[in-house]
């Protein structure tokens, strides 16, 4: 058992560090190369920025374990490539999840890509000013440790959002299982080097939001298992294929009749032919 746990506790920081392009790397390859993200959710990058830059300035006070300061910040780059392939390859508004559900100022729910880049950029520049101000005072541990509280919290939602998407659907079409199979087991993963690390290494936030994502982890497994794509016809892509499938030539000419009146197809498109006398 030892033996194994020291293994465990020297791969698992590998893993930690290199888990957003593990996870999500075949997720952007195949948005891109489907030129679609329909059935992703643009919260996930949403989430995941939010609690990945407030992890990186929460490192400033409580220093934790290098493993998962990496993985915050390769974790912001690979986010916010996948936030660019999705809003270059997303569909038309009915296509998109939640897009029924109204929020302040349509928040994440834009249209022009410019917004999402500027929340961004807002967003990291007031952190970091408030960094400069807090640095140099008495304040600032505990101001780190909110932040890290925040960000732990935030990323803790992270798989809410495709939970919600797949439970409407009652399918995981668009989102990939490789996703689901790297969060599973990067769980794993971290709960055995969050219990087994040294006191102090990582941080008990860091433990209580791990075990609640794990948990919502194994729901979305539990979801793909059950359901898989989902029944024909649910995801939006399905529904246009349907609606966009030529009539067969001749159709509607055995079927309804082109003698002295009528239907009849020109061009792909439908005429009603005037009755003779």
């Amino acid at each position: 058992m030892f033996f194994i746990s020291a293994i465990v506790k020297n791969i698992a920081p590998i893993f930690i560090a290199t888990s957003p392009i593990t996870s999500y790397g075949d997720q952007i390859y195949s948005m891109h190369r489907s030129r679609s993200s329909a059935g992703f959710s643009l919260d996930i990058p949403l989430i995941m920025l939010l609690a990945s830059i407030l992890k990186t300035f929460y490192w400033f006070g409580a220093h934790y374990s290098t493993s998962l300061l990496t993985q915050a910040l390769l974790m912001i780059l690979v986010h916010l490539l996948l936030l660019h392939v999705a809003l270059t390859h997303r569909p038309p508004p009915p296509h998109l999840p939640f897009q029924h559900a109204t929020r302040p100022y349509d928040f994440w729910q834009w249209r022009a890509p410019r917004p999402y880049w500027s929340f961004i950029s807002y967003f990291t520049g007031a952190l970091l000013v408030m960094h400069v101000l807090l640095s140099s005072t008495r304040i600032f541990i505990p101001y780190t440790d909110l932040l890290g509280m925040v960000a732990l919290t935030i990323e803790a939602t992270l798989p809410l959002p495709q939970l919600r998407a797949n439970w409407k659907r009652k399918g995981c079409k668009g989102f990939r299982p490789s996703v689901i199979v790297n969060w599973v087991i990067g769980d794993t993963f971290k709960m055995w080097f969050f219990f087994a690390s040294s006191s102090g290494q990582v941080p008990w936030a860091f433990k209580a939001c791990g075990i609640f994502q794990a948990a919502c982890d194994l729901g979305l497994a539990g979801q793909y298992l059950v359901w898989g794509d989902g029944p024909p016809g649910v995801h939006p892509a399905d529904r246009e294929k349907e609606l966009r499938s030529p009539v067969p030539d001749g159709f509607l000419v055995e079927k309804m009749g082109m003698g002295h009146g009528g239907v009849e197809m020109v061009d792909g498109k439908v005429w009603e032919r005037p009755r003779g006398a």
